[in-house]
């Protein structure tokens, strides 16, 4: 048995550097735009309502089931060239698409998985084409795996469904009892399992060298010695991270994910939210989809920095490989606001106060119970999410220099920043800049706070930076 302690492991200067992820939810299940990413699970189970929407569509699940779907996932207009401008322009400093989530479907040219979308569907090598597109514009590349949940994914209550014919094993896998479908089933995944699970990701990493590697929940369920075997192979590049999540990998040998969360302070180590640009319950895309503004975004992105933490944000392609108008809109508002202010973001660490301002603020995580709901419902339950204001300040420190920063843009224009005050002990401030505006700014060090009068008009939107020194 292998020790841990063999792999702890640093995380790596250019992912603490990077702060900003994009990743892609897309595959066979992008064909019904309905629900969301887990329609390959839902459809087997009756009474749900994306079943109903699959018997409507496609017909019953006997005679058109999940695999029939994968011809119909043509991804006719996938442009990697246009992926990787999009990354650009959102001002993600790494990327991917999902791998394989747990449908079985591999997104690049597997020897060991025969249902992927060189062999099937696209015809295209999804990972692969997408890493030389991201590479050649100085992108960072993410591979993330879900494959874990196949394990059992597709044992739902309709037993007459085409999951439970021995000649779609290929497809869905083997015949296993419904329980296995628990996020902690009673009978654990198999040696043969296990293998074709880590080998899987082997390949990828063989294949492709990803910087970085994400793990969605679950992976508890497989053996700590394939895990390792996983970490031996990457870490042989000490510039390359695994993200993971829950409890699926001891502390220090990974960074720690939490999936639609935050920490209400800053940590010590480094993490990662993993997100959705979706306002809707989806990481896929669907019919008439509704997005997330930029301004909420944004306000995650400066909170989650100042706390030591990285955000990697999702936004589902459509079936055809091209992505919604208006979601290429907010992510380009996101990357116009971090090509104004990104300086008080990428390559920055935490400074000794990481926040101010009223908007109290706690932990939440996508935790086992919110998972086991979504298990039972088919869907994510919903998490609050703060409203912050121009009171709001997030700090984040680099090369000498602090950075203020503002979730919103005072109306009267006057901005008080208690934590730079003379009286909490810091050195004098020589110099306050806004950054992304050529203008002097009028300042005064105060006992009680930094004042700062910014200019009348309003440059920008979301939030207002300062750089102090």
């Amino acid at each position: 048995m292998y020790c841990w302690d063999d792999y702890k492991h640093e995380t790596p200067q250019w992912f603490r550097d990077a702060k900003f992820g994009l990743f892609f939810h897309w595959g066979p299940y992008s064909v019904a735009e309905f629900g969301n990413e887990w329609y390959s699970r839902n459809i087997y189970d009756k009474g749900h309502e994306a079943r109903a929407f699959h018997e409507k569509t496609f017909g019953s699940t006997n005679a058109f089931g999940y695999k029939d779907l994968i011809p119909e996932f043509t991804g006719e207009h996938f442009d990697p060239e246009q992926w990787a401008g999009l990354v650009q322009l959102a001002g993600a400093k790494y990327a991917g698409p999902v791998t394989e989530h747990g449908d079985n479907y591999s997104l690049w040219n597997s020897q060991i998985n025969p249902v992927n979308s060189v062999k099937t569907g696209p015809c295209r090598d999804v990972v692969g084409e997408c890493f030389d597109a991201f590479r050649t514009r100085g992108i960072r590349c993410l591979a993330t795996f879900h494959h874990q949940w196949l394990w059992g994914w597709f044992m739902g209550n309709d037993m007459e469904a085409d999951v439970y014919l021995p000649e779609n094993e290929l497809y869905y896998g083997k015949i296993l009892p419904l329980e296995t479908g628990r996020y902690i089933p009673n009978m654990l995944p198999d040696r043969e399992f296990c293998q074709q699970w880590r080998d899987k990701v082997l390949e990828v990493l063989w294949k492709y060298s990803p910087d970085a590697v994400y793990f969605d929940s679950r992976a508890n369920i497989i053996p700590d010695m394939y895990k390792q075997q996983i970490c031996e192979a990457l870490y042989q590049r000490a510039d390359t991270a695994i993200t993971y999540k829950q409890f699926d990998f001891p502390e220090g040998t990974a960074v720690v994910d939490i999936e639609n969360g935050r920490f209400a302070e800053c940590k010590p180590f480094p993490w990662q939210t993993d997100d959705r640009l979706e306002e809707l319950p989806t990481w896929s895309y669907v019919k008439d989809p509704k997005y997330k503004s930029a301004e909420r975004i944004i306000h995650q992105l400066i909170d989650i920095v100042a706390k030591n933490g990285n955000l990697l944000l999702n936004v589902g392609p459509k079936y055809d490989g091209t992505f919604h108008s208006s979601a290429v809109a907010v992510l380009k508002e996101i990357g116009d606001w971090l090509r104004l202010c990104g300086e008080a973001i990428y390559g920055t660490r935490p400074w000794c106060v990481a926040a101010e301002g009223p908007t109290v603020m706690r932990d939440n995580n996508y935790d086992i119970k919110k998972i086991n709901n979504q298990i039972e419902l088919g869907y994510m339950m919903e998490s609050s999410m703060e409203s912050f204001s121009a009171q709001d300040i997030r700090f984040t420190q680099k090369d000498g220099a602090v950075y203020a920063m503002a979730l919103g843009w005072p109306s009267d224009g006057r901005l008080v920043v208690r934590s730079l005050g003379t009286g909490s002990g810091l050195k004098t401030v020589t110099s306050v800049r806004l950054l992304g505006c050529g203008c002097p700014v009028e300042w005064v060090q105060a006992a009680d706070g930094l004042y700062v009068r910014l200019p009348e008009t309003q440059l920008y939107a979301h939030a207002c930076a300062l750089k102090v020194e």
